[in-house]
């Protein structure tokens, strides 16, 4: 290991040094040709430069240093580039074109003659040195122009009463201000959608039209903005909805006695069902433009976005007829997916000298009662091995995890009161009944049976406010420490932990989720997001044994059907602030808090299932999952074999509070494929018990001393963005470890000689290994 990262360090500083001196390599260029390496705009508007450089043409950009160094490595021979490389590797050199200069200029002088600066001159200057061309776009913007006044011609006076209620006090473009041809556009846009969604059908952009005089004296303009009516006619005609209709097609088979068509009198709806598969009320619910109301465009949208979330269909077209002069026909056409489905997944995971593979399945009917409900089931198989084990390839295993569970989804909100039933304006709503067996062994230490049945509720207030309510939450448990392990643990003394997990218990209770603009989490702007999540079990039982005189186990615990039930209170925020700062660049800072509470039948105990865990792909990145804290708590004073029997069940808590902060860029637009982002991160946390436990010591929360336990990481990530996915990489490294004391935390200044200070970590930890680099796979973004 200690060979493999010195070798992993050398590599990457000899292929940093082979990037920084050969990227802008010029020697493949011919003797007249000059390697665009700087490219600037100076003078005019500071606030309008990043805007005007997106006017300046692609193939004057220089070019990234990894593209350019790529494709020097791969497409050159004898010293020159390679003729009629089609299929080329990297980013062709950006070499300078005086014409494809002037096209820039150009395109930078119109836009800012669209901005107010309708005298503008943008002029060029190139200078070269050893084939490398720098080119500087020299502003002379002059002074820009503003709005004398503003006359607005309607023809159509319902039109004009639309605009003078809805648009006019919102306008963009007012008197006094810079001229800005962008902000007319918006309030044409403005217009156009107001008029889709009150009843216009035919109206076009096209009928809205601006005239600009500037020949006015002190660098002022007249606006002249009308709106005609249609060719041959003196108004607009206003639509409205006739007859509304639904079919839906059968592209597999002839249309057959399985076919219904029938008109549903209370809906006004006829319905055409070729497949014989689907029942006309569940789907109606999201068919929002309906006979007897206006043509509405955002309705057409809405429904349009409702019926693909359901997930059953491939195809939705929503078509209209003009039947009478101011009368429309709808017709919704639905194409559905294949009713059933199978997804078969494996992956290889390899961590902290440990390797294994997950092999999974999924059933899918897309369609089991008629109205797109969809049933998943899913198993599930992991093994993971540990080459420090004694024996052939079966006694190496470490663990074995088995899952199998069935979702049964509703794409509406099964409730006994209407209220809900409308909801659907901002997202799907979906009713879920869930069900899953898993079953865990931990070869020679824990065996864990855990059975739970959740009836879940989804909805949105809003398009970016999401609540997740989950009323009932059922689950058994049924938790066994090895005979033999148990006995040493007895042994050494940590009946604790004995009692927290060689259990069987019951648990009834309820979840609540409220999300805070989870859909702007793949865009580059700013925003923040927050999830807050509260998980309560127990309380409807602990009234009930009050009530009813529950029996008691030795324990002292009440208990049901002779199985104790789980009584605790848990809540976990997770806030973040994302800054775009322009092009591919982002910044995220993370701060993810929770805390459990065990109380009244459990006041001393909280399960392993119901613990936080610090360290993993989407925490502490430099650290494996469940191997960081709690507190200072050091595995080192623990018998060699408990340690090899308690790895990833020992370093738990019940306060958790985790931070990340990181820069994300992008490093290559074109790599097999995809897109090749980067990603720089600081990493910082722990995780505490809320009391003093024998098998812990250092472990519990203080608030003199949680400072110096938060563990720090840091690293380096690559992203790989195919636009439908991305695949992450990242490597973690330790820069301060809470295990140790004072400035021995402080382990990065091992980094680089790691030799002794692994081995005696080695020698006092057996048969853990220290190590400072941990690499993460994973699908999707941390956070």
């Amino acid at each position: 290991m200690i060979k493999q990262t010195t070798y992993f360090l050398y590599a990457s500083i000899t292929l940093l040094l082979l990037i920084l001196s050969g990227c802008r390599s010029t020697k493949y260029l011919e003797d007249e040709q000059a390697l665009v390496t700087d490219v600037d705009i100076t003078g005019g508007d500071p606030k309008l430069k990043e805007r005007s450089s997106l006017y300046v043409s692609s193939e004057l950009r220089p070019n990234s240093k990894m593209n350019l160094f790529i494709y020097n490595t791969f497409n050159t021979k004898d010293g020159k580039y390679k003729k009629n490389n089609v299929k080329s590797v990297g980013e062709a050199p950006h070499i300078l074109d005086t014409a494809l200069v002037e096209l820039s200029s150009k395109q930078i002088q119109r836009f800012l003659q669209t901005k107010g600066y309708f005298n503008a001159e943008v002029k060029p200057e190139i200078s070269i040195k050893k084939k490398k061309a720098s080119i500087d776009f020299k502003v002379v913007s002059g002074q820009s122009y503003t709005i004398r006044s503003k006359e607005v011609k309607i023809e159509d006076p319902q039109v004009e009463k639309l605009y003078n209620d809805w648009l006019a006090p919102h306008s963009h473009v007012k008197i006094g201000e810079r001229y800005d041809a962008e902000k007319l556009l918006t309030d044409r846009e403005n217009l156009y959608m107001l008029l889709k969604t009150n009843g216009y059908y035919d109206y076009v952009r096209q009928y809205m039209r601006a005239g600009v005089d500037s020949s006015l004296r002190n660098y002022q303009v007249d606006l002249k903005i009308s709106v005609d009516n249609p060719p041959q006619l003196d108004q607009h005609t206003l639509y409205y909805i006739n007859n509304s209709a639904l079919t839906i097609r059968n592209l597999n088979q002839s249309v057959g006695k399985r076919s219904k068509t029938y008109r549903d009198t209370v809906l006004n709806v006829n319905f055409e069902d070729q497949t014989g598969n689907f029942r006309l009320r569940p789907l109606a619910r999201y068919m929002f433009v309906k006979s007897g109301d206006k043509y509405d465009l955002s309705k057409e949208n809405l429904s349009y976005d409702r019926l693909y979330e359901m997930n059953g269909f491939r195809s939705v077209k929503i078509l209209y007829e003009k039947v009478d002069s101011n009368k429309l026909n709808v017709r919704y056409e639905l194409i559905p997916r294949p009713i059933m489905g199978n997804q078969i997944e494996g992956e290889y995971t390899f961590s902290s000298g440990m390797s294994g593979f997950n092999i999974a399945n999924t059933f899918s009917h897309r369609n089991i009662f008629g109205g797109a409900e969809q049933l998943e089931i899913k198993m599930r198989y992991g093994v993971l091995f540990d080459p420090r084990l004694k024996g052939n390839l079966a006694q190496k295993i470490f663990n074995n995890d088995f899952q199998i569970g069935a979702n049964l989804i509703f794409p509406r909100l099964l409730v006994p009161f209407g209220i809900f039933n409308s909801i659907g304006k901002y997202g799907l709503p979906k009713t879920t009944f869930s069900s899953n067996l898993q079953i865990f062994n931990q070869d020679n230490a824990y065996s864990n049976r855990y059975f739970i049945n959740t009836l879940n509720y989804t909805w949105f207030e809003t398009a970016n406010k999401q609540h997740s309510y989950t009323p009932v939450v059922l689950e058994y448990r049924v938790g066994k420490l090895d005979a033999a392990f148990e006995q040493q643990l007895f042994d050494e003394g940590y009946l604790l932990y004995i009692r927290s997990n060689n259990r069987e218990y019951f648990g009834l209770g309820s979840q609540y989720t409220y999300t805070l603009n989870a859909p702007k989490l793949l865009k580059l702007e700013d925003f923040s997001y927050f999830r807050g999540a509260i998980d309560l079990s127990g309380n409807v039982l602990g009234v009930a044994s009050k009530l009813f005189s529950f029996s008691q186990n030795e324990d002292g615990e009440r208990t049901l059907f002779d199985v104790p039930y789980l009584q605790y209170a848990k809540l976990e925020l997770d806030y973040r602030l994302y800054r775009h700062l322009g092009g591919n660049r982002q910044f995220v800072f993370r701060i993810n808090p929770g805390i459990a509470i065990p109380y009244g039948n459990n006041s001393s105990l909280l399960i392993f299932e119901k613990s936080f865990y610090s360290g993993g792909m989407n925490g502490i990145r430099a650290w494996q999952a469940r191997t960081l804290g709690p507190g200072s708590y050091n595995r080192e004073g623990l018998d060699e074999s408990l340690r090899l029997n308690l790895r990833n069940l020992d370093q738990l808590g019940e306060i958790k509070l985790e931070g990340n902060a990181e820069y994300r860029f992008r490093l290559l637009n074109h790599f097999l494929g995809a897109k090749l982002n980067g990603a720089t991160f600081v990493d910082f946390g722990n995780v505490w018990r809320l009391k003093e436990n024998e098998l812990n010591p250092g472990g519990e929360f203080k608030f003199d001393k949680f400072m110096t336990q938060i563990a720090i990481g840091s690293g380096f990530g690559l992203r790989f963005d195919s636009d439908y996915f991305v695949i992450r990489l990242d490597a973690g490294i330790k820069v301060k470890d809470p295990q140790f004391e004072g400035k021995d935390q402080w382990v990065i200044k091992h980094f680089f000689d790691q030799k002794d200070f692994k081995q005696s970590y080695y020698e006092s930890h057996k048969p853990d290994r220290y190590n400072f680099i941990q690499y993460n796979f994973g699908i999707g973004f941390p956070f």
